[in-house]
């Protein structure tokens, strides 16, 4: 598999990894449940923004360039003495040929760091380990890994508009998408119309490739897409509430009506379950095993809007239609929207031409 490395500067390397890397506390700081207090990531600021996960443009055609991404790896010297070769090998190129990573500098002095940035297309994952003196090592920083079926364990990166299950069970993921589709308001009449117009318009337009990534994922905008990305990442330290609240959700959902799966149960029994999820005070829960069954419905709340109205690039808000509901119901007295969003995004989603994503 040919693989298009990007010649990138070391200012480029230091901008986005040494306010996060460059930092000599000892102390547990950035720990918040989802690791020991003695690894090494528990003392790093925000360890899941490595690999750098970035837009790409080749500078001529930017929709061929939308459907791309800047992958960059990172690797910090961990004591006084540098290695002699540090390279990357993944599922991203030929698996057992190794990239060699070129070593960092800031004015002319090595900084321990060493770095590698490649092209990988949108709405892939890959795993990867580093070879540092011939020797495999997962990346020490990168919280996400991941065990294959021969049981070893790999580094793990997911690139933009990735549809790909990255947490969830699929009993998981669709007892989210049944409660999101409470939250949100395209279950409505009015909402379910909007959502059809708007993605045959879509449809249209994808024809005129001029809405890359434009695919209906569910009748909620991709939010349960965006809860598991976010959950493989700057929320991984909230997997563990998603993990015991869903199982907690389907033994009720199955004690309340035993004929039929949790995701198929009616929309009245979801109702009655998000309603008591609001007053704290759910028949069947299991407090012990978890307290507060309205913290788990604020936070799913949170992270369902803030996906449904975000950039579609984090996985939701598929195709700009949480934005595209927003300007069509916000308008003036003349009829003119109050939210033209097209014109602060990039093409071929948007209309600006001097934003990248």
């Amino acid at each position: 598999m040919a693989i298009e490395i990007l010649q990138t500067d070391d200012q480029y390397v230091l901008n986005h990894c040494t306010k996060f890397l460059a930092r000599d506390n000892t102390d547990p700081r950035h720990n918040f449940g989802q690791l020991s207090d003695d690894d090494p990531r528990s003392r790093i600021a925000e360890p899941w923004r490595f690999p750098i996960i970035d837009s790409y443009s080749d500078g001529n055609d930017f929709v061929k360039s939308y459907s791309s991404n800047v992958v960059t790896f990172v690797y910090q010297q961990p004591g006084a003495t540098p290695p002699k070769n540090v390279a990357v090998i993944g599922t991203f190129a030929n698996l057992y040929e190794p990239i060699p990573l070129k070593p960092v500098n800031f004015v002319g002095e090595p900084t321990g760091y060493y770095a590698l940035s490649i092209i990988v297309p949108k709405g892939q994952f890959h795993t990867y380990k580093f070879i540092v003196d011939g020797q495999a090592i997962i990346d020490p920083v990168n919280p996400q890994r991941t065990q294959l079926d021969n049981g070893q364990l790999w580094s793990r990166f997911f690139t933009q508009l990735c549809t790909e299950p990255l947490n969830f069970e699929d009993w998981e993921f669709d007892i989210v998408a049944r409660l999101v589709d409470h939250i949100l308001p395209f279950r409505t009449k009015e909402g379910e119309n909007f959502l059809n117009r708007y993605y045959n318009f879509l449809g249209k337009q994808d024809k005129q490739v001029q809405y890359a990534y434009a695919y209906r994922l569910d009748e909620s905008v991709g939010a349960a897409n965006f809860i598991d990305n976010i959950l493989a990442r700057e929320e991984n330290h909230h997997l563990i509430d998603y993990k015991i609240c869903l199982g907690q959700i389907s033994r009720i959902l199955r004690q309340r009506n035993p004929y039929v799966e949790p995701k198929d149960v009616s929309k009245e029994l979801y109702i009655d379950l998000y309603n008591e999820m609001a007053t704290n005070k759910v028949n069947g829960w299991n407090y012990q095993q978890y307290q507060e069954p309205l913290f788990f419905l604020q936070l799913l709340r949170r992270h369902t809007f803030t996906g449904a109205f975000s950039h579609p690039k984090y996985g939701g808000n598929v195709g700009g239609t949480g934005w595209a509901y927003l300007s069509e119901r916000y308008t003036d007295k003349s009829g003119k929207t109050l939210f033209d969003w097209r014109r602060a995004i990039e093409a071929p989603l948007g209309l600006n031409s001097d934003y990248r994503g």
